[in-house]
C-alpha cells in the first residue's frame, strides 16, 4: 500500500504551498495583529485566539514574496493558517487557502533549484500538478531554534 499525505495547500504569492495537514491546528479568518516591540521583520505581531496569544509570521516578508493580487472572493478566503511546531503555535499569513489534497509519498520530488525565493533547506518537495507544482513546506525548517526562541520569548 502506497503511503499517503494529506496537505492543507495554499496560495502565497503566485505559488502554491501545501502544509502536512497533521501540523495544521486550524485556520482562522484575518484578524486584527498588534504589533510586537522589537520583534523579527517578519514577526507582523500577535493575536488572541481563544485566550492563547499567537505570533503572526509574515512568509512574504520572509522570503520576499510578492503578495497575491486578491479579489474580494480571495479575501473571504485570506487568513492565518495555525501551526504547531513542538508545542509552540504560530499563525502564518497566507493570500488563499486552497483545499486539502491527498498525495502519494512516492509522487514527491526534491524541489527545482531555481523554484521560488525560498531556500531549498524549507522546502520538503514538490509535487507535479496540472497547474504547475505544489511545493511542500517543511515547518520545522522554517525557523532555527534561535529564531524560535525568540519568537517565544515575544509571546510573554
Amino acid at each position: 500500500m502506497a503511503e499517503q499525505l494529506q496537505m492543507v495547500t495554499f496560495m502565497l504569492g503566485e505559488e502554491l504551498y501545501g502544509i502536512d495537514i497533521l501540523d495544521v491546528k486550524e485556520i482562522v479568518r484575518v484578524q486584527a495583529v498588534r504589533a510586537i516591540p522589537n520583534a523579527p521583520y517578519y514577526v507582523e505581531g500577535f493575536f488572541n485566539l481563544r485566550s492563547e496569544i499567537i505570533p503572526i509570521i509574515n512568509l512574504h516578508k520572509r522570503f520576499a514574496l510578492k503578495k497575491l493580487a486578491v479579489t474580494p472572493e480571495d479575501e473571504l478566503l485570506s487568513g492565518f493558517v495555525i501551526i504547531d511546531i513542538d508545542g509552540m503555535k504560530l499563525g502564518v499569513i497566507i493570500d488563499r487557502v486552497s483545499r486539502v489534497v491527498t498525495i502519494e509519498k512516492g509522487e514527491i520530488q526534491p524541489p527545482p533549484q531555481m523554484l521560488t525565493g525560498i531556500g531549498a533547506e524549507y522546502i520538503q518537495g514538490v509535487v507535479r500538478q496540472k497547474e504547475g507544482y505544489l511545493i511542500i513546506l517543511n515547518i520545522r525548517n522554517l525557523f532555527n531554534p534561535k529564531e524560535l526562541q525568540k519568537i517565544s520569548e515575544l509571546r510573554k
